[in-house]
């Protein structure tokens, strides 16, 4: 679990580092980030190597100290997330600063606390902590504190967003809200906890496992709640790519009769300056857009052609796609192509929408499209 889990922190680090990268102005998104990298951070420091580690280089209860102080610095940024979101920015920069200035004196009493204590007694977890040591018992205090405030106010802000957004966004706040609901009251019960055992009682095995569990539980939560909005919107953007790739196909058999009549009418993209236009219009939605136009001039320089046959009386019929296909065809061997441009052009200037039933004349783009399709497979199924 916790590899999947820490592979799944890592390529959202990624991706906000690269979402940043493109837009580095963006005060909320920098926070997100930060908040990321920071957890990101903290979370090898919780594994026992990475602890093991640490302590050995930097001294016994380095890596608790690391791994807390990442932890405060994580929260403090989701604080800001939501600070740099609000409607009055300047007010929420101010909150910020203020917030900051807490961060720096908790991160100083927790430092003090943990380079006074005596040698090894931060060394361990949670549950083994002896409580009874002044400086342990502060220091877990301090920092439950902390972290129970920062995760309450990230709470109350994120279910204050949630009720006023729409879904997907919604639902990925409430499942964020709900975790961090979680987590603020398992570091409540821990600070309990704490003062609980620095006088020498004992608590249960059993709340001690449970509140671990809720953190378990709750962590796991949070993080699927503030990706679920971009995981379902990546999932749509590629239903979306998969059926432009699916249309781009289908519209090859229109495309290629029109193209070989008429070439003037193929946009061209290789005449960039920059590679990156020309990346960019070999992608699968530019070319799809890129052939639905393409097809729609070739119908457009075709349909003075289209009229002429319609005048001769070769054809008549023109109720069903295979017929209008037959007339496409048969129009695209009569044009010439030396002339074609000139004529189209001439005609275009003074055509009515009427002049030809190969034209889709509909109102919305979908219903454009479809047309277009139809005519596709009727050339392909007549071929």
């Amino acid at each position: 679990m916790a590899v999947p889990f820490f592979a799944a922190l890592a390529v959202a680090v990624v991706w906000k580092l690269f979402q940043l990268f493109k837009d580095p102005g963006n005060s909320p998104l920098r926070a997100v980030t930060l908040c990321l990298v920071c957890a990101g951070c903290s979370y090898p420091l919780a594994m026992p190597g990475g602890a093991t580690g640490l302590d050995a280089v930097a001294g016994h209860g380095a890596a608790k100290l690391a791994q807390n102080v990442l932890l405060f610095t994580t929260c403090y940024f989701l604080m800001c997330f939501y600070l740099y979101s609000a409607a009055d920015v300047r007010a929420g920069r101010r909150r910020a600063r203020r917030e900051a200035v807490g961060l720096l004196l908790v991160t100083a009493v927790i430092t003090t606390v943990a380079i006074t204590a005596p040698p090894a007694v931060l060394v361990g977890s949670f549950s083994t902590a002896d409580m009874t040591v002044p400086h342990v018992a502060a220091f877990y205090l301090v920092a439950g504190l902390y972290l129970m405030y920062t995760l309450t106010a990230s709470f109350c802000w994120t279910q204050r967003y949630a009720r006023i957004s729409q879904r997907p966004l919604s639902t990925g706040l409430w499942l964020a809200a709900v975790g961090l609901a979680g987590m603020a009251a398992a570091c409540l019960i821990r600070a309990v906890f704490v003062v609980i055992r620095s006088q020498g009682s004992p608590v249960p095995d059993v709340l001690t496992v449970g509140t671990s569990v809720m953190l378990v539980m709750t962590v796991p939560l949070f993080v699927i709640g503030v990706t679920y909005p971009a995981v379902r919107n990546r999932i749509t953007a590629i239903c979306i790519w998969r059926q432009h790739r699916q249309l781009h196909r289908q519209l090859y058999p229109l495309w290629l009769l029109l193209s070989e009549a008429f070439p003037h009418t193929v946009l061209q993209t290789s005449n960039s300056a920059s590679w990156h236009d020309r990346w960019r219009a070999r992608r699968v939605h530019r070319r799809y857009h890129r052939r639905i136009i393409e097809c729609r001039d070739g119908l457009v320089q075709l349909s003075p052609y289209l009229a002429a046959l319609d005048q001769s009386g070769a054809t008549s019929d023109t109720t069903t796609p295979e017929r209008v296909a037959r007339r496409l065809r048969d129009a695209a061997h009569t044009c010439d192509r030396r002339t074609a441009g000139a004529v189209g052009a001439a005609w275009t200037a003074g055509a009515t929408p009427e002049a030809s039933s190969a034209i889709p004349q509909q109102q919305y783009r979908n219903d454009d499209v479809q047309e277009l399709l139809s005519l596709s497979e009727a050339l392909r199924s007549t071929t």
